[in-house]
């Protein structure tokens, strides 16, 4: 009769064996889960599945202080998560007021409001014409579609940071012509 892997002896496992990452997630999901539920309901089940997606890349840097237990790391680890979740949600909510677009979910006359602005004649338009296109694709997922940075990268095909540095320059750009515009 073999006795139950502690997670330490699991992380240390995967590193040669990812079955036994799989392991460690079905033992620690719904606490994980539920740490999150208790702080943003609505996206509990995304910022779980980027607390394991980060425990999976950091696994080699896990300390054995909890008798063998990988829950207290795991919930650290879900704290930064929601934490740098929360400052991307910031820049983002920056970035859509800055463009005009809506903050929430909103009626269908406000998108229609939107679509105008966005219109061909439009300002803002001409000004998102005037960008590089590699900027102006990175800014529309991001800002328009909402898209996580890392879906921004996978869909340019491009690394995250690099993705953020063309959000980014093209932000500035656009407030760049917002204000000499307004000169």
């Amino acid at each position: 009769m073999s006795r139950e892997r502690t997670d330490a002896e699991l992380l240390a496992e995967a590193r040669r064996e990812p079955e036994a990452f799989g392991e460690l997630y079905a033992r620690h999901v719904d606490a994980v889960h539920d740490w999150h539920a208790r702080r943003i309901p609505w996206a509990a089940a995304d910022l779980t599945a980027e607390t394991f997606a980060q425990a999976w890349l950091v696994r080699r840097r896990f300390r054995d202080r909890r008798q063998g237990t990988a829950l207290p790391w795991l919930l650290g680890i879900a704290r930064n998560v929601l934490r740098e979740s929360a400052r991307r949600d910031r820049i983002a909510t920056r970035a859509r007021e800055r463009l005009g677009l809506p903050l929430d979910l909103a009626a269908e006359e406000e998108y229609e409001a939107v679509e105008e602005r966005l219109s061909p004649r439009s300002e803002l338009a001409r000004s998102m014409a005037e960008l590089p296109d590699r900027e102006r694709r990175a800014l529309e997922l991001r800002v328009v579609d909402g898209l996580p940075y890392a879906a921004v990268a996978d869909t340019l095909g491009i690394r995250p940071a690099a993705a953020r540095l063309r959000v980014s320059r093209a932000l500035r750009r656009l407030a760049l012509t917002t204000s000499k515009e307004e000169l």
